[in-house]
């Protein structure tokens, strides 16, 4: 699938971030030149939310799970500091369940369950439940996968999984 420039409209970049990031998607096979035009592109593009996000799931497809973690955890930052959001889990839980439908806090807990997610990927297995099973509370519909990674990861083993 070669993708184009009016599939990226909506992004809010330059049009040459634009085109790294269409070389990108178009040489996927070719991972080293489709790594080089991702870095480029986030190297041009900043703190874009829209092209972190799409750097991350990059990242995650390409099984390079240390720097999709990286930069999951630099999205979090991003929206911490721009919605002025607590450090604390019990002044931020709250807040995430009353604005979960906000597209600057969907995108903070999708990045969140994404953490755990890969957490438990890289065997951080404590992280990875503490964060899949704070998300789960909040996400009742079941939206993203830290529901299923938390109960997997809280399975216990008995002789019938064998």
């Amino acid at each position: 699938m070669v993708v184009t420039q009016d599939q990226l409209s909506w992004y809010n970049v330059s049009e040459d971030v634009k085109t790294l990031l269409i070389l990108a998607s178009n040489n996927w096979e070719n991972t080293i030149l489709a790594e080089q035009y991702i870095h480029e592109a986030l190297k041009k593009a900043e703190n874009n939310l829209d092209v972190l996000t799409g750097a991350y799931r990059f990242f995650f497809y390409k099984r390079k799970s240390e720097i999709a973690l990286e930069i999951a955890k630099k999205i979090l930052k991003i929206i911490e500091e721009t919605e002025n959001l607590p450090l604390q889990w019990e002044q931020l839980k709250p807040i995430l369940v009353n604005r979960q439908y906000d597209s600057s806090i969907r995108l903070y807990i999708n990045a969140y369950a994404a953490q755990g997610f890969i957490l438990a990927k890289l065997g951080q297995l404590e992280e990875a439940k503490l964060i899949t099973k704070r998300v789960k509370e909040i996400d009742k519909n079941r939206e993203s996968c830290a529901a299923t990674v938390f109960e997997v990861l809280s399975k216990s083993l008995d002789e019938d999984d064998y």
